[in-house]
């Protein structure tokens, strides 16, 4: 029973319904492998002209571009499709990983010199307990939970796929947007271009 529960359990975005309180962020930190450090960020959509900011949190890719580049063989994806953080005795902090995320995740942690990340609370999720952030969103901008019971509560769909130019990105993390039929497209231009400070990201 424990098992059917575990592969209905995912892990949901609402970057709508974040309200930047931090509490994600703070029961980051509580999380009892990140030894008091959070490893989740708010990213603010247009700094210029509005407060709206949304979590982010490890996307954790089927094919993650992050273990990929890793020259040490530092960086595991579990059975289950959770991407860790770097292995401590292997991560040389070369900072490859942080360049590759189309997501812009990975961190290189200055005290240790070593790159740690989101790792949807692996310790409680692998026994199908909520991630830290999950438990304490007040406005479940972070779900986590079976993918019908968002669907049902909300207007946007759960959306796993996206597109950076010609790349086809598959994420164990679901993202709530209007898109749900097709790919999510990632224009990485418009966050470079001064012209489009004004635009609101492509998944609000």
């Amino acid at each position: 029973m424990l098992s059917g529960r575990h592969e209905e359990s995912d892990f949901f975005i609402d970057p709508q319904r974040c309200i930047g309180c931090k509490s994600c962020v703070a029961a980051c930190g509580e999380c009892a492998t990140h030894r008091g450090i959070p490893m989740i960020h708010l990213d603010a959509f247009d700094r210029l002209n509005s407060v709206k900011t949304g979590p982010m949190v490890c996307m954790h890719c089927d094919d993650p571009s992050c273990a990929a580049v890793c020259p040490a063989d530092a960086i595991k994806r579990t059975e289950d499709g959770v991407v860790q953080s770097s292995l401590s005795p292997r991560c040389i902090g070369c900072s490859n990983c942080q360049i590759a995320c189309p997501f812009g995740v990975p961190r290189i942690y200055e005290q240790s010199a070593q790159m740690m990340k989101c790792d949807m609370c692996y310790d409680r999720t692998s026994i199908q307990l909520k991630p830290m952030c999950a438990t304490v969103c007040p406005s479940q901008a972070l779900f986590f939970g079976p993918k019908a019971e968002i669907e049902r509560m909300r207007k946007n769909k759960a959306n796993n796929q996206f597109m950076f130019g010609d790349q086809l990105i598959t994420t164990k993390v679901y993202l709530m947007s209007a898109q749900g039929d097709e790919p999510t497209d990632i224009d990485i231009m418009a966050f470079m271009s001064d012209t489009d400070l004004g635009e609101p990201a492509p998944w609000t």
